[in-house]
């Protein structure tokens, strides 16, 4: 059985860490934070730094938040690729499953190539509950060998797993999935404030809306969440502006024009500046309900969380 290397243990992290360890895998942890000790108890071995994860496993999957700390890690002093076995016969396999630039990540797979190694970009979708229950859509760029070799490691953290092609292609399907997912909470946000506005019920719009061609999982959780006004993390608003950043930037290098994702990105900014970085990306109804001079109102008392 391979050993298996985890580095990044947040939010998302750990759930998929703890389902590897509970899969009977050998698994070295990693966290700038601190392993923590649910993980240890139930039998994965923490490591000081990145190289040492790499010096113990076959294969290293990175949960990072952003492209400068999957940089890091990798490639820093103490970083993985200084723990990575200088024998050919050993090649080992990097799964980057966090969302990055696709650009870098094009970077980052010839680096690591370069030093005899394979790397597969693997970025999910599905949030905190689809981590915490192991039913992440998956989204993989890797070689078909590659993809044969981690497909049933991935399997225990992800229930839809695509192998999308050629390492990179991954992360392009994730800036795909975050481009649509940011532009319907936008209209869902727009929405159940105009019916609101309007003097309809939204929680009774959103219900008939549901059986009808604009039902999505979106309306569906996000939309209660913006009635309801529970805005607790799965996926914060910095790093959805993030990602919106990451699309738009490949979108620049490939002469594209994505107005709405533009448009909804200056829309968490300015959640950003009234200092809701840190609440749920269905917080963005806020702004919104600060542009109508409106709170959505519902049957339900809201109830505002940080």
């Amino acid at each position: 059985m391979k050993n298996i290397g985890f580095i990044g243990l947040g939010i998302m992290g750990k759930p998929m860490a703890r389902h590897l360890i509970q899969g009977n895998y050998p698994t070295y942890l990693y966290s700038r934070s601190g392993v923590p000790d649910e993980l240890t108890a139930l039998g994965g071995t923490a490591c000081a730094t990145p190289k040492a994860v790499a010096e113990q496993a076959d294969i290293i999957i990175l949960m990072l938040p952003d492209t400068p700390d999957v940089e890091k890690v990798l490639f820093a002093d103490n970083g993985v690729a200084q723990g990575l076995a200088t024998d050919s016969a050993r090649p080992q396999i990097i799964i980057d499953m966090s969302t990055i630039s696709p650009i870098k990540t094009r970077d980052f797979v010839t680096q690591i190539n370069q030093l005899g190694h394979d790397y597969a970009d693997a970025p999910v979708s599905g949030g905190d509950i689809g981590a915490q229950n192991a039913t992440l859509t998956i989204m993989v760029g890797a070689t078909e060998a590659v993809f044969g070799t981690i497909q049933p490691i991935l399997s225990l953290m992800g229930k839809t797993i695509t192998h999308i092609g050629e390492p990179g292609t991954g992360q392009t399907c994730k800036a795909a999935n975050q481009i649509i997912a940011a532009l319907t909470l936008e209209a869902v946000a727009e929405a159940l404030v105009f019916v609101s506005k309007a003097g309809a019920d939204p929680n009774k719009v959103r219900q008939a809306l549901l059986g009808g061609f604009a039902a999505s999982r979106i309306l569906e959780v996000h939309g209660k969440r913006m009635i309801d006004h529970t805005f607790t993390p799965g996926f914060r608003i910095d790093l959805h502006m993030k990602d919106l950043g990451i699309a738009l930037d490949c979108a620049t290098e490939l002469g594209v024009s994505l107005p709405g994702t533009a448009l909804t990105q200056s829309l968490y900014k300015a959640c950003v500046a009234q200092a809701d970085s840190q609440l749920d990306s269905s917080a963005i109804v806020c702004i919104l309900e600060k542009l109508a001079n409106h709170t959505v109102r519902s049957e339900v008392t809201p109830v505002y969380e940080a």
